[in-house]
């Protein structure tokens, strides 16, 4: 078909207006969003009537076994950092008997203060609708004060059960207001926290790639332990080796092998708990008086700026806490909190006490402080457990990873990568070969480059506090916005909370030139790859809303002498959900006929992370009645499984029916020429649009859109793939957009 080039040069993409709202603090039922009227505003209804989101309470067993189970997903990275924190925090060696104390203090604090108090008991507060990570608060503030830059809002989206938000109602919502309108007022706060949840994202994805590297060349060094013969560079590629498998066996999934990982980590815990305790009361029980914060000033004092630098490796006893939030929507916030509190703070507390103890006998063997603290009888089955439970944290990281970027994905954030669902009973468990096959390469490039776990730290560090950081800048509008906490809280937080996080932030940045550097440049070239993919998206969105066809042109063809009606039910694909795209015009004029049944369907991601399943077809009826067109908005949330394993076809003609049937009470007549043209046949019309950037645009333009995002686009795994849409049904309309 031949390509149509529409000329954009009079039309500045950054101006085209928005639809209409007006703001509602309350969202209360009974006052919806105003959107401004276009085509397929005549008539908006969903076809079954609003059903409330499910609570998500459970009772004490059900609660208790998913605590059990959440060994195994959230707790492995932060359950193996004693395997190099010591070693991190003294790479140089103990210059000072009572630095280990100082270390230990530290330790028990932070491990406190942070995992604890901000994550544990702060931020799960925050979840959208059961569900954390970086997306579920970028999720929050979208849907409370309207700071998303792609104008696709639309009234009906309020009526979601899932969307909604209970808010206090407190004299503190004027102050909230006022910051909420400054927010969707400045482009600038819109995409600077766009570009924030990115970073976040981004550094992520950095611990997907660091956190197998540092964990499993950290497990396999206690093999020297054993055997002299084992020099660096084998150890390096003994890691290697299991690295490979480890990424190689990702495309089974996790389903058959991931309920073996809460028992072993159990039993981990069991072990280095068990060993803990035994040292501290072999070695020094008076390691115990670390918990005076007086000896983290004396530390300082003997040490300044290099107990500040240290500060890098002591961090390290926090990696994975993020896993705490970002997990809990396969858990319960309750589950997490039992977990935590009776489990894994207090037998990683014992491990580091341990740690302590048998360090204030042994200074001189710091660097291999674990394997040196293991009794001789327990080393090869601690040796084991190591390798185990580094291999456990490695995949929670991997999957996390797949999750993020499938989130990325449903929000026009990344480009659209094949993802495959590799479980049937867990729609979490997701696999992404391309990004799998970049993780393993990246992990491989790590660990023969940097060869030890202390120059794997000092990136570690920088993706962990960056992290960490995001996430309280989010939490700090949370509660500002949303929640309307006491000002006072909230500098309580920010000065607390924030200023130690800060602190760390400072001293790992000093490792800049020692290997921190590259998780900034993982984030910089993740970053830039969301960056060029939303930028052009919303150029794209804003082009089609700014030509899309007003209804009454859809008349005029409709009634033109040379216009032809084909028996059959055609669906035609766009993300514009605001009107009739350009494209349509396109086809019609290259051929003027439409089938006797015509859907519009828009696949849409909503800042939540799941809709209901009864909510997520929205249907609408264009005028006149008799041309038979639809508009039909397939809805999801940003963790949602997109029918992969179900007949979307089947599925939409039936709710296009149910539709009807609720709607209009005269509609056997409607419903027998949906079923007829169905028995003809289902044809699925998909754009293939060429995006260009317009003749008149600056050479930033031109690479942005010709080169970086047209080169992403060649790897596309496009939206008939995403739907199962048969390809002999399928027909593609070519077209050229100049932006």
């Amino acid at each position: 078909m031949e390509d149509i080039i529409v000329d954009d040069d009079s039309h500045d993409t950054q101006q085209v207006l928005r639809p209409d709202y007006q703001h509602d603090d309350h969202r209360s039922s009974g006052q919806n969003l105003h959107v401004r009227s276009d085509s397929f505003d005549i008539e908006s209804r969903s076809f079954s009537t609003h059903i409330g989101s499910a609570s998500k309470e459970a009772g004490w067993s059900v609660i208790l076994l998913l605590a059990f189970q959440s060994f195994g997903i959230v707790y492995g990275d932060l359950g193996t950092s004693p395997l190099y924190v010591f070693a991190g925090v003294f790479p140089d060696g103990v210059k000072h008997d009572d630095d280990i104390l100082g270390v230990l203090s530290l330790i028990l604090y932070t491990l406190t203060l942070l995992p604890m108090v901000k994550y544990v008991f702060i931020v799960l507060r925050a979840t959208d609708n059961g569900d954390g990570g970086t997306f579920a608060l970028y999720s929050l503030l979208c849907r409370y004060a309207k700071i998303g830059l792609i104008p696709n809002q639309q009234a009906e989206d309020n009526d979601v059960s899932n969307f909604k938000l209970d808010l206090p109602n407190n004299r503190r919502i004027k102050r909230a207001s006022r910051i909420m309108l400054g927010l969707e007022n400045s482009r600038f706060a819109k995409m600077f926290l766009l570009l924030a949840t990115m970073l976040g994202t981004s550094m992520v994805i950095g611990d997907g790639v660091l956190t197998p590297c540092i964990s499993v060349l950290s497990a396999v060094g206690g093999i020297k332990e054993a055997t002299s013969i084992m020099t660096e560079d084998r150890i390096v590629w003994i890691s290697v080796a299991i690295l490979v498998i480890l990424f190689m066996v990702q495309r089974f999934g996790t389903d058959k092998i991931g309920y073996s990982f809460a028992p072993i980590i159990c039993i981990w815990f069991a072990f280095i708990g068990g060993i803990g305790f035994y040292n501290f009361i072999k070695y020094d029980p008076a390691v115990v008086k670390a918990i005076n914060p007086k000896y983290i000033v004396d530390y300082f004092r003997r040490n300044k700026k290099n107990a500040w630098i240290s500060l890098g490796g002591v961090i390290l006893c926090t990696t994975g806490s993020e896993a705490l939030f970002a997990d809990v929507g396969h858990f319960t916030v309750r589950s997490i909190q039992i977990s935590m509190c009776c489990v894994t703070y207090p037998v990683i507390m014992l491990a580091y006490i341990g740690q302590a103890s048998f360090l204030r006998k042994h200074t001189d063997l710091v660097g291999d402080i674990f394997y040196k603290s293991i009794p001789d009888s327990l080393y090869w089955p601690m040796f084991v457990l190591a390798i185990l439970a580094a291999t456990i944290a490695s995949q929670a990281m991997i999957s996390g990873t797949f999750s993020i970027i499938q989130q990325s994905v449903a929000l026009g954030c990344f480009p659209r990568v094949k993802i495959v669902h590799t479980s049937s009973k867990y729609e979490g468990q997701v696999y992404i070969p391309e990004v799998n096959y970049l993780l393993m390469l990246a992990c491989i490039a790590v660990t023969v480059g940097f060869k030890t776990t202390i120059k794997i730290g000092n990136a570690y560090g920088i993706a962990v506090v960056f992290v960490m950081t995001l996430t309280s800048s989010f939490l700090v509008l949370i509660m500002i916005i949303i929640w309307k906490t006491n000002l006072f809280w909230v500098i309580s937080f920010i000065v607390t909370i924030g200023s130690v996080e800060l602190l760390y932030l400072s001293s790992v940045l000093y490792k800049f030139d020692q290997g921190g550097y590259l998780p900034l440049a993982f984030a910089a070239l993740l970053m830039t790859i969301m960056y060029v993919w939303s930028n052009v998206y919303r150029r794209k969105y804003y082009y089609e809303l700014d030509h899309k066809i007003p209804a009454e042109r859809l008349n005029d063809m409709a009634a033109n002498s040379n216009f032809n009606r084909l028996p059959g039910l055609a669906m035609f694909y766009s993300e514009l959900v605001q009107g009739i795209p350009p494209i349509f015009k396109h086809y019609m004029e290259n051929v003027p006929a439409i089938h006797s049944v015509l859907v519009f369907v828009s696949i849409k991601s909503l800042p939540i992370s799941r809709v209901p399943l009864e909510e997520q077809f929205l249907f609408r009826r264009v005028e006149p009645k008799e041309l038979y067109v639809f508009r039909c908005i397939v809805r999801y949330g940003y963790i949602d499984v997109r029918n992969e394993k179900e007949d979307f076809e089947k599925i939409m003609i039936e709710k296009l029916k149910e539709f009807i049937s609720s709607n209009y009470t005269e509609n056997e007549g409607d419903i027998d020429v949906i079923d007829r043209a169905s028995r003809v046949g289902v044809v699925h019309l998909m754009g293939e649009n060429e995006i260009l950037a317009g003749k008149t645009a600056g050479i930033g333009k031109k690479i942005l859109i010709d080169y970086a995002y047209n080169f992403l686009k060649k790897n596309l795994t496009h939206c008939d793939k995403m739907l199962d849409i048969p390809h002999k049904r399928m027909l593609k309309i070519g077209m050229t957009y100049e932006l």
